[in-house]
């Protein structure tokens, strides 16, 4: 369910190693440019082609069902598909944010997968795709269960990228949402991909208290966070009192190195967010830093980075701000007023 940068690759792979796929994209320039040149596939700076089909509508029944909208759209993708669930059938939410919950409701617990990515994709144009940045995913129920219908959905992923497993879903989920929260949201602010963005000391230091208050919260909801894709502790980066108050302490210094390396390895990625509202489409700011804000004032917690990003991914979707590095430094302004 999606055919965008993520979907477009996961239904192209399996596809071509011999899995039996429907694509399904409420998009008819998708549909149209698949149906008539297949899947383009740009991997590794190398092109190939993979004969395919989009359908606008989920027929028959299905053993497995892969979500790949964004996020806005997942709840609607999820309703569309529960009629062609097969008794048994799986469901794998590959949005980011924290959407196991919120399909749980629609198809039952027992069904939900969530998949977290480690990759990144992008779609330049309909039916073209690029993968941004190598990795694989990380899955697991909310449960805590590691069962053989989860571990034959990884035998499947497998094809794309390496798969792990988790028995703490929501601690990898909570790691990744303060990841995206940090370079999904600059990335929409700024308009640019990643690498230029992180290569800024100011922008890295708001990224830092971004990602410290999801860290603030996750605690407060009871999660144990694990590292992102293995390497990014958000334990270890959250800013201490000493971090704030100093401009080149060693902590401080090493927290923007990890961000630096981290932002570098996917820097040719490009925020799923922007080309959203670049496309017209309604922005998933809502299912990141607004998840975090809202929260956040559950557990009396301010976060104030937090609803800074919120407000003006709002206002550039709306037409009120451009995306540019002037409006991302007004931001950062505000943070360093603030703090």
């Amino acid at each position: 369910m999606g055919a965008g940068g993520i979907g477009g690759i996961v239904a192209a792979t399996l596809t071509e190693v011999g899995s039996a796929v429907t694509a399904v994209s409420t998009n008819a320039e998708i549909r149209a440019a698949v149906d008539k040149a297949g899947y383009r596939l740009i991997d590794e700076g190398e092109e190939r082609t993979v004969r395919g089909w989009v359908s606008p509508a989920p027929e028959g029944k299905y053993d497995l069902c892969v979500l790949a909208t964004q996020p806005p759209n997942v709840e609607d993708a999820a309703r569309t598909a529960l009629p062609h669930l097969a008794e048994d059938a799986q469901v794998v939410i590959l949005q980011n944010g924290l959407c196991e919950e919120r399909i749980a409701a629609i198809v039952g617990e027992s069904r939900v997968i969530g998949g977290v990515v480690a990759w990144g994709a992008s779609m330049p144009e309909p039916g073209r795709y690029e993968r941004t940045a190598a990795g694989g995913f990380q899955l697991g129920r909310l449960s805590g269960d590691l069962d053989p219908d989860l571990r034959r959905v990884g035998e499947l992923l497998e094809a794309i990228g390496p798969v792990t497993m988790t028995a703490n879903l929501r601690g990898a989920r909570w790691s990744k949402l303060a990841l995206n929260c940090a370079v999904s949201s600059l990335g929409t602010i700024a308009g640019e991909r990643l690498g230029p963005v992180v290569r800024v000391q100011r922008y890295r230091r708001l990224a830092l208290d971004i990602m410290t208050e999801c860290a603030l919260v996750a605690r407060a909801e009871g999660v144990k966070l694990e590292k992102v894709a293995g390497t990014l502790d958000l334990d270890w980066i959250t800013l201490s009192d000493t971090d704030r108050a100093s401009r080149g302490s060693a902590s401080l210094v090493a927290k923007h190195a990890l961000i630096l390396a981290v932002g570098l390895r996917y820097r040719r990625m490009r925020s799923s967010m922007l080309a959203a509202i670049e496309r017209g489409r309604t922005p998933a700011i809502d299912f990141l830093n607004g998840e975090v804000v809202t929260r956040g004032k559950k557990h009396g917690i301010a976060t104030p980075a937090n609803a800074r990003i919120v407000d003006t991914v709002w206002a550039i979707a709306k037409g009120t701000q451009k995306s540019s590095r002037e409006t991302l430094d007004r931001i950062c302004n505000e943070d360093s007023s603030a703090a």
